[in-house]
């Protein structure tokens, strides 16, 4: 084992990287590459970066709800992130009086600041590599059931050891490298977070799915929160009594500008990324998976916007939802032209044959063989309960169904009542209605009789043939769908109605999925990630002399690299940089997402753009070489000096196969430029109240 490690280490620390501004690093690592970031222009030390003895940047930046970036920009706990991160909040903050999403929101007083129970944010505290720790007991030979309950018993003595002292603490055991290494994250965790400001979704959505993952861009991307605390600066649940937590760092911002070359940073939380895989995992999701994933969202996506283009009230209403929808339709969709276009595939089916020469006759060899079975036993499987996640599953008022009958289980009627309010509030059955029948027709059509419920196709015959019929019997017939019916019922009346047929399409189907995939799906992935152990491991004997960073699992990283622009086709070339005119350039009143404020067009107009004007534009997005993933949107951009210049929210569409093989061409991350942040926040929401709070340096 300690053999295993010692290639692990050497691996981080000798290597020369893979590509130019290629990684996802460690934070507590930083040391092992702050030569390199210093030979590109960062002038500050590694232990600005991360520290445990002093404030840091790392004390600036939170893991903003359960996916998502944001950093505080003062000293009285404001925190900023993008606005697709908040959206939910301002959504829920939203009616048709008050329409947030529309008109934008600016707590002008303390007091209006919104509270929204069930967000938090959580700052690293420090992160330990405690390898040796996790598999103390285990030994060469012993199975891998044996070696799972060691690493789950011991990580959890040293989960309970890092929180004992309880106020906010939170901790986690990651394994990285699939579990060559095990890192400890622990946590402070703070619960009362009040929304402050946004811009209206005509600034904050700008572009809508349309430019989303594309370039160039001009979407105003961000809102704002606070951090309350209690008097000590601990964490509290929401008090009037609470008060603005005091961060031990903020980021002072750089509104002087900025120019394409310069070294950029990004301090966030990527979620996920998957940089080691084999070929034929590749193949699955490049092939098989994106693509019939891409055609049933396509479906719902349709239907969605042809009821919330014409109703105001529907269109609020499912504002977050199409969001949700959306984001990672459109990524996939560049995710696959991108693996083409790089050839990862056959690239990897390459890397394999030379890696199975190298290992013949030791403990390697094999490995890829056994991979690739799997991967065909895996598929079919996979591939049946994907469909299931991507259809069935989507059903609305199904999935409420199954909530209300578990809220009703519990015995609280108060908690029945606040699932019922959270469900009728941002729910029309007209398109749930409609989505049925257009993902059920799919399944119908797509998945194999044995790898789907016996309960489908009996049911379907009973309406012979017809997803149509059945939609109209279950959505007529379901209590669920009766808010006055259903809302009438207490607890033990909820729980009486489990021959609803709502309630019997999600219990069979769950049961089913539950007993026939899931169990198959769970133990050949649980194979597959061992074997990959021990790929991994292969891989960094194979290649001694390049750097593995570890793939992103939502653990805070740092990754580096300069403001670029790209060619993303022949006789095309992209700068870096956006402004205003572009979304002059763009404004269509008749279209909703390019639909921007009359006072945005007022200003324009008058040209006076206060001091956040640049050579008589004002700056709005500009894309960079850091390598980022889903999790990275609201981190902090920050320059050579450890100011902040801009907010992390996208990638280009031609770069967003990184989560699966980096390239320095066309990899960008976009980035929402602080001066245009600070303009709407003076100019769109007189709100210069909240830039007197900042630290803003002008050069």
């Amino acid at each position: 084992m300690k053999k295993y490690l010692s290639i692990v280490a050497l691996s981080l620390i000798c290597g020369a990287s893979a590509s130019a501004d290629e990684g996802m690093w460690l934070p507590s690592l930083i040391s092992q590459r702050i030569g390199d970031m210093q030979a590109k222009g960062f002038t500050l030390t590694a232990e600005d970066i991360y520290s445990i003895n002093q404030a840091s940047l790392k004390d600036a930046v939170v893991l903003f709800g359960g996916g998502c970036t944001g950093e505080l920009i003062s000293p009285e706990g404001l925190l900023l992130t993008n606005h697709h991160c908040g959206y939910g909040q301002i959504q829920r903050h939203s009616s048709v009086e008050h329409d947030y999403l529309r008109d934008g929101f600016w707590a002008m007083t303390r007091a209006e600041e919104l509270p929204n129970p069930g967000l938090s944010v959580s700052f690293l505290e420090y992160m330990e590599d405690v390898t040796d720790k996790v598999l103390e007991g285990y030994k060469d030979g012993m199975s891998e059931e044996e070696r799972e309950s060691i690493v789950e018993k011991n990580s959890a003595k040293l989960v309970e050891e890092a929180v004992a002292a309880g106020n906010g603490l939170r901790a986690s055991v990651e394994p990285l490298y699939y579990g060559n290494k095990y890192y400890m994250f622990v946590y402070r965790r703070y619960t009362d977070v009040r929304l402050v400001g946004a811009p209206p979704s005509s600034i904050g959505k700008f572009g809508g799915d349309t430019d989303n993952w594309m370039w160039p861009r001009h979407t105003g991307d961000f809102s704002i929160f606070r951090i309350y605390a209690d008097k000590d600066n601990n964490p509290a649940p929401y008090s009037e009594d609470n008060v603005p937590y005091r961060p031990k760092k903020y980021f002072h911002i750089a509104a002087g500008g900025v120019e394409e070359g310069e070294f950029t940073f990004v301090y966030g939380f990527p979620g996920s990324t998957r940089e080691y895989i084999m070929s034929e995992g590749v193949r699955y999701i490049s092939e098989v998976s994106n693509p019939f994933k891409i055609n049933l969202r396509t479906m719902r996506l349709d239907i969605q916007k042809k009821y919330m283009d014409s109703d105001q009230a529907v269109r609020i209403q499912y504002s977050s939802k199409n969001a949700g929808v959306s984001n990672a339709w459109k990524k996939w969709q560049g995710e696959m032209k991108g693996i083409v276009r790089l050839g990862t595939v056959a690239k990897k089916q390459e890397f394999e044959s030379r890696f199975m020469d190298w290992a013949e006759g030791s403990e390697y060899e094999g490995i890829i063989p056994a991979l690739d079975s799997l991967y065909g036993v895996l598929e079919p499987y996979n591939y049946a309960l994907e469909y299931y996640n991507e259809s069935a599953r989507t059903i609305e008022l199904v999935q409420f169904a199954t909530r209300a009958m578990s809220a009703a289980e519990s015995g609280s009627d108060s908690v029945l009542k606040a699932v019922e309010a959270a469900f009728y509030k941002d729910y029309y059955l007209p398109i749930d209605k409609e989505c049925f029948v257009a993902v059920m027709n799919a399944y119908k059509e797509d998945v194999p009789v044995d790898f789907r419920p016996e309960y489908f196709d009996s049911t379907l015959a009973v309406y012979g043939g017809s997803i149509e019929k059945w939609a109209d019997d279950l959505f007529s017939a379901s209590v669920f769908a009766d808010r006055a019916a259903l809302e009438a019922l207490d607890c033990a009346g909820v729980a009486e109605l489990k021959d609803d047929p709502a309630v019997v399409f999600g219990r069979e189907f769950n049961a089913w999925i539950g007993e026939n995939l899931r169990p198959t799906v769970a133990r050949v992935n649980s194979e597959i990630t061992l074997l990959n152990r021990d790929y991994m491991r292969g891989q960094m004997e194979f290649q001694p002399d390049r750097t593995f960073y570890p793939d992103a699992n939502l653990t805070l990283r740092v990754a580096y690299g300069h403001i670029k622009g790209y060619a993303p086709s022949d006789g095309v070339y992209y700068l870096p940089f956006s402004t205003i005119e572009g979304i002059m350039e763009k404004d269509n009143p008749d279209i909703f997402d390019y639909n921007i404020p009359q006072r945005f067009r007022d200003i324009v107009a008058s040209g006076d753009y206060g001091r956040w004007g640049h050579d008589g534009k004002v700056p709005v997005c500009f894309i960079a070489t850091n390598h980022t993933s889903g999790g990275n949107s609201g981190s902090p951009v920050i320059d050579s000096k450890g100011r902040l210049i801009g907010i992390n929210f996208d990638r280009v569409w031609e770069g967003t196969m990184s989560d699966i093989e980096f390239d320095p061409d066309f990899c960008r991350n976009i980035s929402l430029d602080v001066r245009y942040i600070l303009f709407i926040i003076d100019m769109i929401g007189d709100a210069d109240h909240l830039i007197d709070e900042m630290t803003i340096e002008m050069e």
